[in-house]
């Protein structure tokens, strides 16, 4: 159960730090590829800017850790955890840039 309430809290955490950059036309409602594209469209984003690469990149990692969550937890496991935390900096980081220089947009 305690792999699940990660995978939640870390999707969670990705979109509230998203989400807080005050200059989207629409938020980020998921982290699944449909809604990834919608948002990126909506915001007329790159699709190869470093935000976007790294959405892309937690969304994958989250898939990787719902399909083994059922699992033993691996050494693979949990270099998928620290991935996830390592991308969600970058997000951090990005949104914070964007946030003190807004006409830069991606």
């Amino acid at each position: 159960m305690s792999e699940f309430n990660n995978r939640m809290e870390a999707q969670r955490h990705i979109l509230k730090t998203i989400n807080k950059f005050p200059g989207w036309a629409e938020e980020l409602y998921g982290l699944s590829r449909k809604a990834i594209e919608r948002w990126v469209g909506s915001n007329h984003l790159d699709s190869s800017s470093p935000l976007v690469l790294s959405v892309n990149d937690a969304s994958e990692a989250l898939f990787f850790m719902a399909n083994k969550s059922q699992e033993h937890i691996t050494d693979e496991y949990a270099k998928v955890v620290r991935r996830i935390d390592s991308i969600s900096y970058q997000i951090e980081i990005e949104i914070e840039r964007m946030t003190r220089s807004p006409k830069k947009m991606l």
